[in-house]
């Protein structure tokens, strides 16, 4: 039986982003070295670079995150980018949503742990939870799936204007271009590739950003929108 890795300490620039929210980052770290180990959710082999691969490249994600807004973490899985953006964030109102149960129960243990009131973990494949999680102004995933899907998935959640961020690798560009057509059906107004975590992570972290227009989904979510609404509105007056 091989050892498990050790966690490093953190670099000197996670103190600078998390600001006060540092201890807390630190315990989220250890979480994810000892209990996220245990139960699948991170790889041993990660455990060396989870400040640089994985909380600071998701942490970065926050310069172009607007001020004050909703966002759903799609397949969060361990929490990533979601509990690194809340740490950051607390201007926020952040849904982690995650369909596994193994992987919910670490993800509402850490946001208890770690006192993020402005989070909320809820369980659910995002084509289940149309109509159940408020349409949000922010979707982020990372490592989730290929950019089509992901869009599929993500982009009926928006409210109108509203704008999906995907943290992606060296193939962003390419993963842009093939799904085009998808993300034009989808309702897709904008596109752009964004590099950042300038002075915090080498190499800095890559995100696709989609904006949507008034129409997050495209047509084929119009009628399914327009169902949920109405549901929403009947269990309310219940």
């Amino acid at each position: 039986m091989t050892e498990a890795a050790e966690l490093p300490p953190a670099p000197e620039v996670a103190r600078e982003v998390f600001g006060d929210r540092f201890g807390d980052a630190v315990r989220y770290a250890e979480l994810l070295a000892e209990a996220g180990v245990q139960r699948g959710l991170i790889g041993p082999r990660e455990v060396p670079r989870l400040w640089e691969r994985h909380i600071l490249n998701c942490a970065v994600l926050s310069e172009v995150v607007p001020e004050g807004v909703t966002v759903c973490d799609v397949g969060s899985g361990a929490g990533l980018p979601g509990i690194p953006l809340a740490l950051v964030r607390e201007d926020l109102k952040i849904t982690l949503l995650e369909p596994l149960l193994r992987r919910t129960n670490f993800l509402t243990e850490v946001v208890e742990l770690l006192g993020l009131d402005h989070v909320t973990v809820e369980r659910g494949r995002a084509e289940e939870v149309m109509g159940k999680v408020p349409p949000v102004h922010v979707v982020t995933a990372r490592a989730v799936a290929p950019l089509d899907r992901l869009a599929a998935w993500g982009i009926p959640l928006l409210r109108p204007y509203g704008e999906m961020l995907a943290l992606k690798g060296d193939a962003a560009e390419e993963e842009l271009k093939s799904a085009s057509s998808a993300l034009n059906k989808l309702g897709a107004v904008s596109t752009s590739i964004l590099q950042v975590g300038e002075g915090v992570v080498d190499p800095l972290s890559t995100v696709v950003r989609v904006e949507v227009g008034e129409s997050p989904g495209g047509v084929r979510f119009a009628a399914k929108r327009a169902k949920a609404a109405r549901t929403g509105r009947t269990r309310r007056r219940r």
